[in-house]
């Protein structure tokens, strides 16, 4: 069917919102924009779905999610006899609606669904699918992404997200159901009358807190420690549980950003509602002129990041980043866990291959073993499993990505702000009672181990042309390797498409053994690197750049470099 086609079908047929055919009527004889929604489908992978909120087969939409949900609906009834689901969702706009007609959809198809009465966290929907023994879960949520987007994340009955083995029978299913005649759904009322949805009380919020909790290491040294703290949930699911973790550890000077307390998905005062951004932390840093905190937290809407801000040597507050942040939580358990006499040579702590490599070279100090694992959380998800599975669940340390996701403990097998907020706090409290801020504990750091400047360049293709580009890009870099980045020699390049990892100097190869993926890492002379990954959820490529040097001054001449030489990539 061509896109005029598809257009005049969507107009006739899309009446379920009303607001879908406003829409298609308001870009009536505007090519470009109707071909904007409807060139592509929106495409089912292991992140699930992730689009502009909008009518057509390239948005998230009624028709989409429930075409979706009729897909993992087929799915789940093909593999299990009596299938179970776990749903959450966040602040963002049709989060809810999409919920409850997802919901819907399921219960007509037979399967019973546990929905949480109120926006949750993503990792509270990952603990729901073990905590009720589900066969799947799904969480409708765009992360960080600006306001015009929405997500649809499923899960498997493990708790992470959906294998690619199990995404792409999924998507075989999904491509299988027509938007207009071929979902099921039933009455909501009825579906909970008849028991086929069932809604999740406060006690399952307070069984996630209390294994969170669990995670803490110094919990006596908490409430001494007189910390203040400015937290900002950016108008989305954290403000709830964060504080109550952070009371239930003893924080109590909790000062939250009232513009951006309450759940809003339209971010008013942070179109970027990121915590790897300052403008996030702008409200907050405007109420530390007078309050004074030891830190500042954000999480986002979602509430499965967390970025911080923390006093600097001059009074001012600097950002971290997720690599020094996830350096200095593991730093800091592994050193306590060692003073406790809890860590055994069996313990494990694990990043994802883009994140930077000081974890591993803290990691070997303490004798911890360490892995490096594509990106996607789900991957740190399969190891936690893993461990479980062999009885050693006990030796997982932590988890973290540089994007500012972090795991410690093994409730949740997604990243986790609310852990990642208690611990963060913890530590800031336990340096606190030494006389240090967490910006002096990181100097102290790169004073032992050397200077890692990791910075992540993003390059945005929009389109369908950019989808183009992309691939492109990705293809020129296969066929013409370049040889140097910033005047260093690539010594080894590793295809982690084919798994193939070259030796440039002598041509010889070896396996990568881990899941195929669009990927490119070139390990550069002297420490330093770059990896080239395109987005699995967003329309960018993404450098990551490694740069080591003794000064701070000397590693960020690198990266400037190497970054540099990416950007003429990406032209």
């Amino acid at each position: 069917m061509d896109i005029k086609s598809l257009y005049n079908e969507w107009l006739e047929k899309a009446t379920a919102d009303p607001d879908l055919i406003e829409e298609l009527k308001s870009v009536a004889g505007d090519e470009e924009a109707i071909l904007d929604r409807f060139y592509r489908c929106l495409e089912f992978g292991t992140a699930g779905l992730r689009g502009v909120i909008g009518a057509g087969t390239n948005r998230m939409n009624y028709y989409t999610v429930c075409q979706a949900t009729q897909g993992l609906s087929d799915f789940l009834n093909a593999h299990y006899e009596k299938p179970s689901i776990a749903i959450g969702y966040d602040s963002r706009i049709k989060s809810d609606y999409f919920s409850v007609e997802a919901a819907k959809v399921l219960a007509a198809n037979g399967i019973k669904v546990y929905l949480y009465e109120e926006l949750q966290p993503t990792p509270c929907l990952s603990f729901a699918i073990r905590y009720f023994k589900t066969q799947s879960g799904i969480i409708l949520t765009a992360s960080h992404n600006p306001a015009k987007y929405n997500g649809y994340k499923c899960y498997n009955s493990n708790g992470y997200q959906m294998t690619d083995e199990e995404a792409a029978e999924t998507y075989e299913f999904i491509q299988k159901v027509d938007y207009f005649t071929g979902i099921k759904t039933m009455d909501f009322d009825e579906a909970v009358s008849k028991g086929l949805i069932e809604y999740m009380g406060d006690d399952v919020i307070e069984a996630f807190l209390d294994e969170v909790q669990k995670q803490c290491v110094n919990p006596e040294i908490i409430k001494d420690a007189d910390l203040k703290v400015i937290y900002t949930p950016l108008n989305g699911t954290g403000n709830k549980p964060v504080r109550k973790i952070l009371k239930r550890i003893g924080v109590e000077k909790v000062y939250v950003v009232p513009e951006q307390e309450n759940p809003d998905g339209n971010f008013p005062t942070c179109p970027f509602p990121n915590p790897e951004i300052r403008q996030a932390f702008e409200c907050g840093l405007k109420m530390a002129d007078e309050i004074k905190p030891d830190l500042l937290l954000a999480t986002d809407p979602d509430c499965d990041r967390v970025g911080i801000a923390v006093v600097d040597y001059d009074g001012s507050y600097k950002l971290m980043s997720g690599n020094e942040v996830g350096a200095m939580m593991l730093n800091y358990l592994l050193s306590q866990k060692k003073a406790k006499g809890t860590l055994s040579d069996e313990s494990i702590a694990v990043k994802s291959f883009v994140s930077t490599d000081l974890a591993e070279v803290i990691a070997k100090k303490y004798n911890c073993r360490f892995k490096n694992l594509l990106t996607g959380f789900k991957y740190i998800g399969e190891l936690v499993t893993q461990l479980e599975a062999q009885g050693k669940a006990d030796n997982f340390v932590m988890g973290f990505e540089e994007s500012y996701g972090y795991l410690a403990g093994t409730h949740a097998r997604d990243k986790d702000a609310v852990v990642a907020s208690m611990l963060i706090c913890e530590m800031a409290a336990y340096y606190k009672a030494q006389g240090k801020s967490l910006a002096q504990v990181m100097d102290e750091i790169y004073d032992e181990y050397g200077y890692y400047c990791n910075t992540v360049a993003s390059y945005t293709f929009e389109g369908a042309s950019g989808m183009e580009k992309m691939a492109g890009i990705m293809d020129s870099l296969r066929e013409n390797a370049p040889k140097s980045f910033a005047g260093l020699d690539i010594t080894v390049i590793d295809d982690y498409k084919t798994s193939v990892s070259t030796k440039v100097s002598d041509g010889s190869t070896s396996t990568i053994e881990l899941p195929k993926s669009n990927v490119l890492a070139y390990t550069l002379t002297d420490g330093n690197k770059i990896i080239v990954r395109p987005s699995g959820t967003e329309p960018k490529i993404k450098a990551y750049i490694t740069a080591v040097g003794e000064t701070r001054e000397a590693a960020q001449k690198i990266a400037d470099k190497l970054q540099a030489d990416a950007d003429e990539i990406m032209k």
